[in-house]
């Protein structure tokens, strides 16, 4: 009883020394905590005590947190309803595989394969996908992750990119919006003159009498 204790502070204690997180530290406080007590009480008292129940769970946490290395590299195709990512990695074994799959996002984390954590994952995808759907399929020398499009139809890129070209559009659909620019900028600095005749174009304009707002600066 008394070895036993003493071996689960030893483990517990290491686990201690090289866990990060706070909460992590915190739990294994406090079950070194109860430990140490079961084990004063175990070596003092004479006679053999059936000691509460240890809870296996917080006896081994998952801590501490696994180092991956980032699969940045990796190729990709689609059609209409599916996306397929292709990894190339050998050695991987389907039961040691960690995925998580959220309507725009995904993140799968590969053990042990030959002595190392490896990690692929996208934070923001070009589209919503259906999590439920979506396979990992596991071959000799690569990893085929398959993502289920939520609507069909063709993805520029897995990620997703915010629509800088709409500003350019804007402007390309009101080419008259650079002339009137201009033609305000040189009605506040000009000449009394100036102001009537840029006056008389801009209304022109706008009233649809001539198609180019200076042509009556040139009268």
């Amino acid at each position: 009883m008394a070895e036993n204790l003493a071996l689960d502070l030893e483990e517990l204690r290491h686990l201690q020394g090289i866990a990060k997180r706070s909460r992590t530290l915190s739990l294994l406080s406090s079950e070194i905590r109860n430990l140490e007590k079961l084990s004063s009480e175990a070596s003092s008292a004479p006679t053999p005590q059936i000691p509460a129940p240890i809870s296996t769970g917080t006896r081994v946490p998952n801590a501490p947190a696994l180092n991956y290395a980032t699969l940045a590299s990796f190729s990709w195709d689609q059609d209409s309803d599916k996306v397929k990512i292709y990894v190339s990695l050998e050695g991987v074994d389907e039961s040691k595989i960690e995925s998580e799959f959220k309507p725009i996002s995904f993140d799968v984390k590969f053990h042990d394969v030959q002595g190392k954590n490896y990690r692929c994952a996208i934070p923001k995808l070009n589209k919503e996908i259906v999590p439920e759907k979506c396979k990992i399929l596991v071959k000799s020398k690569r990893v085929v992750i398959t993502l289920i499009k939520a609507s069909k139809g063709n993805w520029l890129d897995l990620h997703f990119k915010e629509d800088k070209v709409k500003p350019g559009l804007d402007k390309e659909k009101d080419p008259m919006a650079g002339i009137m620019d201009l033609m305000k900028n040189m009605y506040e600095e000009g000449d009394e003159e100036m102001k009537k005749t840029i006056a008389k174009a801009w209304t022109d304009a706008r009233s649809g009498k001539t198609a180019d707002p200076l042509s009556s600066s040139y009268g």
